[in-house]
């Protein structure tokens, strides 16, 4: 994070898959921490292509990405990993890996980070309990539902207090009653300092998180109903 408060900024960042047309043209934008965003707009519209940069999955072809204060375009690979460790993802698709249980699918990113063992098991049972799968810790993805895999996932992506949470559809393959209990999780960590960008064509969870700003794409490009894109950061408690 930098001196004046930004954590993720864009400079005319473009993206394009081969020698296909751009998916993404022309953004320029600024994230600051302890904001909650969400990322709009109609199938096809680049969202996911978006988040894959934010977490690092994929470089622009064109412009400038700075993050957490660094040049994310011309840094080592080497340094890559630890960057990524202060972003929590939560993939459309989960990417659960099959052969662990839900605990140990949840504890990974501490054990990654090299918490020790005996610290594991308060914080991993108390999220997933949180996230209603307290009866199934010891379940492997493949016997779980949809939606249970989708808890499973949100619960590892927030397990670490991560500086940003990047989500794309999280709330997709849950009830209404989950949903919303999904998004309170997400904006307890957001009052806690978590930056958090949530990709949906859901409209009405937009109105579930009253001080959330919106970033909405169009064919590529972005436009600013809320003043998402020039938002100065909030004074945090």
């Amino acid at each position: 994070m930098t001196a004046d408060g930004e954590i993720i900024h864009f400079d005319n960042v473009g993206l394009r898959y081969g020698t296909d047309r751009e998916v993404l043209s022309d953004l320029s934008f600024t994230l600051f921490p302890g904001r909650f965003y969400f990322l709009t707009g109609a199938s096809g519209a680049g969202k996911t292509s978006l988040l894959r940069l934010l977490y690092l999955a994929q470089r622009p072809s064109r412009g400038m990405i700075r993050m957490f204060g660094t040049d994310a375009i011309t840094m080592p690979r080497s340094r890559l990993p630890g960057l990524r460790r202060r972003i929590g993802v939560v993939f459309q698709d989960f990417r659960l890996i099959p052969h662990l249980s839900a605990f140990d699918n949840v504890a990974l990113p501490l054990r990654v980070a090299g918490h020790q063992e005996k610290d594991l098991a308060g914080p991993v049972r108390d999220i997933l309990d949180w996230v209603g799968l307290a009866d199934r810790i010891d379940a492997r993805p493949p016997t779980l539902s949809g939606g249970e895999q989708q808890r499973v996932a949100i619960a590892r992506a927030v397990i670490a207090r991560p500086a940003m949470l990047v989500a794309d559809e999280p709330t997709g393959n849950v009830d209404p009653e989950m949903a919303l209990k999904l998004m309170r999780l997400f904006e307890m960590l957001n009052r806690q300092g978590t930056t958090v960008v949530v990709a949906t064509h859901d409209l009405d969870l937009l109105r579930k998180v009253p001080e959330s700003l919106i970033m909405r794409l169009d064919r590529g490009r972005l436009s600013d109903p809320t003043g998402a894109l020039r938002y100065p950061p909030r004074k945090m408690q």
